[in-house]
């Protein structure tokens, strides 16, 4: 059967794939499309095989939210060249639109799951076309959704999706004020990358481990260890408050504080008041592309010679 330039390019279209992959494709299988189309993502999956063990620990953070929920996705790349790429951006979004619907708790389930509105493929088989469109090993690596019945939730992505973050707000009067004091506060987390929301939610082995590492300190420094216990004690709390500064985000200084004292407490304690509503911070997410990820440096002439061989 003769491959016309118009079957290549609805394949194309369909595919997203090379067009002289289409070409071949269609003259595997006679010029039947849906064969083709099967072709190339067999194909695609050979390809990804191969692409699998390379690092990617580019890519970028999104977030879909739909009225009072939110899902917010990492999916890394290998350069960041393919991360500032309009098409790999597009698959990133209706990955954050799959994880707003998901019912999946892990990964592998989630992997396993129908693609958004298409039945005939998962959410793998969907990323293996990503990889054999796009040419570089892609993974999804989390996804987390968070959800409030009784106020709100905000989001915020920061530097075209290096870092990503959700807030969920209980709050009886969510409006327009509230949600900014709200999205500031995302700001806030994305810069500062608090751990916690309060010192409430801190585990009490975690706050005894960091007080006799303290203590350690202290009795290590001849000056500190001749002082009395109660005088010691007492340097210990205050070093353990100063902590939990920069890892409580109601402890922190607010960032936009006029007189540079305000803490995120205040702010938001002042916030509530001007709008005549109660506000408590339920939950934050902040995903940042690549942290805790080995990054693999290499000459990218090299990596053009390679493939081109």
């Amino acid at each position: 059967m003769a491959i016309s330039a118009s079957m290549v390019k609805e394949l194309r279209e369909m595919t997203g794939a090379g067009m002289m992959d289409c070409k071949k494709a269609l003259n595997e299988t006679n010029g039947n499309m849906e064969e083709a189309a099967e072709y190339l993502r067999k194909n695609g999956q050979a390809k990804a095989e191969k692409k699998a063990g390379r690092i990617a620990a580019e890519g970028l953070c999104d977030v879909a939210i739909d009225g009072n929920n939110a899902a917010i996705v990492e999916v890394n790349s290998e350069t960041d060249f393919v991360a500032k790429n309009d098409d790999f951006k597009s698959y990133v979004a209706a990955v954050a639109k799959q994880a707003l619907t998901t019912s999946a708790n892990d990964m592998d389930a989630f992997l396993a799951e129908s693609w958004n509105d298409d039945s005939s493929k998962t959410v793998k088989d969907a990323l293996t076309d990503k990889i054999a469109v796009i040419g570089e090993n892609l993974s999804i690596r989390r996804f987390e959704k968070v959800s409030q019945d009784a106020g709100c939730v905000v989001s915020y992505i920061h530097g075209g999706g290096r870092i990503a973050v959700v807030i969920s707000a209980k709050c009886s009067n969510a409006n327009d004020n509230v949600k900014e004091a709200l999205n500031n506060l995302a700001m806030q987390i994305a810069a500062l990358n608090p751990k916690y929301i309060s010192e409430a939610d801190i585990d009490s082995d975690f706050i005894e481990h960091e007080k006799e590492i303290i203590r350690a300190q202290i009795d290590n420094d001849p000056k500190e260890a001749a002082k009395p216990d109660k005088v010691k004690e007492g340097m210990i709390q205050g070093r353990i408050k100063k902590e939990f500064k920069e890892i409580c985000l109601m402890d922190q200084v607010y960032v936009k504080a006029e007189d540079g004292k305000q803490s995120v407490a205040k702010y938001i304690e002042q916030v509530a008041k001007e709008n005549d509503t109660e506000i408590s911070i339920e939950k934050f997410v902040r995903f940042e592309t690549g942290e805790g990820l080995e990054k693999k440096n290499e000459n990218f002439a090299e990596e053009v010679a390679k493939q081109m061989a």
